[in-house]
């Protein structure tokens, strides 16, 4: 049970033209951007900066944004942002069903991550996460696959998307239809 029910249609003129904006064309607006309309000086704070972590100007490839942002989700039980993002973007970045499951129920030793950058992605989520930082080894290995601007990148996507969680997960947003859930992913 949502503990602030989002905005349902019709909306007024500006806040329908506001959700237009967050969201694809012809894609009617999710659950957390309708809760989230219900404070729009937060939404003029927050577009721009979220704007800028799904855009090709953020340094990561999608690849690497996508398993910083699945793990983060996962990792904050967030099964919400989760579920959107691996419904719209998992296939696009080429993510497997079995590393999908690794994001959500595993982790970087799991054999599915073949790649080096990909398994090193995942254990600098996991030290965010447990330790709010990143020990001198393993930024050693991240700095030899990373630029600087994609380090800094990976700090502050890692963050926006603990900020998103905690409000997904402290207003109890209700599941998107037809996104997967954490069990169905299950390893």
């Amino acid at each position: 049970m949502p503990r602030i029910e989002p905005l349902h249609p019709p909306y007024d003129p500006e806040i329908d033209g506001r959700l237009r904006a967050m969201m694809p064309p012809r894609v009617p607006p999710i659950r957390l951007f309708r809760t989230f309309a219900k404070h729009l000086p937060a939404v003029d704070a927050m577009t721009p900066w979220g704007g800028y972590e799904l855009s090709d100007r953020l340094s990561l490839s999608l690849r690497d944004r996508e398993i910083v942002i699945d793990r983060t989700c996962a990792r904050c039980r967030c099964e919400y942002e989760w579920g959107v993002h691996v419904a719209f973007f998992a296939g696009r970045a080429g993510l497997s069903a079995p590393q999908v499951a690794s994001l959500t129920h595993g982790d970087a030793a799991d054999p599915c991550w073949v790649d080096r950058r990909d398994a090193v992605l995942i254990e600098a989520v996991d030290a965010l996460h447990d330790e709010a930082a990143i020990g001198d080894a393993l930024w050693g290995r991240l700095a030899e696959l990373l630029t600087e601007q994609q380090l800094l990148d990976l700090l502050l996507l890692c963050g926006w998307y603990h900020a998103i969680s905690f409000a997904a997960n402290g207003a109890r947003v209700a599941l998107e239809e037809g996104a997967p859930r954490f069990a169905d992913v299950a390893g």
